[in-house]
């Protein structure tokens, strides 16, 4: 058994060329929007083609794109499974865990952090519940097991506990308003410290808004891993200025913004954020000390 991830959106992706029995479908936002389509329509039709005929498709209810997704369902012949936030219950939550229930699942854990890693889950389980349908044997234990220890690097990740420092490769509106609520929820008396890199990609001025909300955190702009995909640091700490004014804002190198915070802001939670691709350097610099 294969999970395939489309690498950009579904309808004209690589992946296509193999007929999966189930598409799930995740949240849909603003990504890509220089190949998907400048709204959300158009990018949910293209994240729809990932849909087979004769097959099972799973999404978590999203209320602006839900006609898209039951179109192509209806035109493809795939079953509509669709997950309502309600479907949630008894959700509680610790610094290491998440518990909840779904459905008839009672008390499943998971030690990923996030709201929004909850509602993935259901989507799992949903798979797995349309694996049994057709006739796969999948126990309780490892069910419950499985969630209980997977791990998502870069996702919310805790690089080091003194200081503490938190990487979080979210690029997308969606991504960093789940950010948000996880620092808020995690950490809502925390200091914190910034650190921002974004490739030229993605929409940087939705997500540099977003960001800087936080108007008593310090901010490093930095130019990536210093290659060309990246936006300078001069450009992301210009957009800045908009929302920050020249206060607690510098640009820097990404290996300097880090051992800076490291040395003069260790009393923060410091947080390394705005792409996955940086994941390998900031291990570096951390692994030199």
């Amino acid at each position: 058994m294969v999970v395939l991830e489309t690498g950009l959106g579904g309808l004209t992706d690589c992946t296509n060329i193999v007929n999966g029995e189930i598409a799930v479908i995740g949240n849909i936002g603003y990504d890509h929007v220089d190949i998907l389509g400048n709204n959300i329509l158009d990018i949910a039709k293209h994240k729809a083609g990932i849909i087979k005929s004769n097959s099972d498709t799973i999404i978590v209810k999203q209320d602006e794109i839900m006609q898209v997704i039951e179109e192509e369902c209806k035109n493809k012949n795939s079953k509509l499974h669709v997950i309502e936030k309600e479907d949630v219950t008894n959700y509680s939550y610790n610094t290491d865990m998440q518990k909840f229930d779904y459905k008839n699942y009672k008390d499943i854990e998971i030690n990923l952090k996030g709201k929004a890693q909850i509602y993935n889950t259901a989507e799992v389980l949903e798979v797995i519940d349309v694996l049994k349908e057709k006739g796969y044997k999948i126990s309780n234990e490892a069910i419950y097991n499985g969630l209980k220890t997977v791990i998502h690097k870069a996702r919310l990740e805790t690089l080091s506990k003194d200081p503490l420092i938190i990487f979080d490769g979210g690029h997308n509106e969606n991504a960093i308003k789940n950010l948000k609520d996880n620092i808020n929820q995690y950490y809502p008396n925390n200091k914190k410290v910034y650190i921002i890199s974004i490739l030229k990609t993605k929409d940087y001025k939705t997500i540099i808004k977003n960001i800087c909300e936080d108007k008593n955190a310090i901010f490093f702009f930095t130019s990536g891993t210093g290659d060309k995909r990246y936006l300078p640091k001069h450009k992301l700490y210009k957009e800045a200025k908009k929302y920050l004014n020249d206060v607690n804002m510098y640009e820097e190198e990404l290996e300097d913004a880090i051992n800076i915070s490291k040395k003069v802001y260790n009393d923060r939670t410091i947080l390394i954020v705005g792409s996955f691709y940086v994941y390998k350097k900031v291990l570096g610099v951390l692994n030199n000390d």
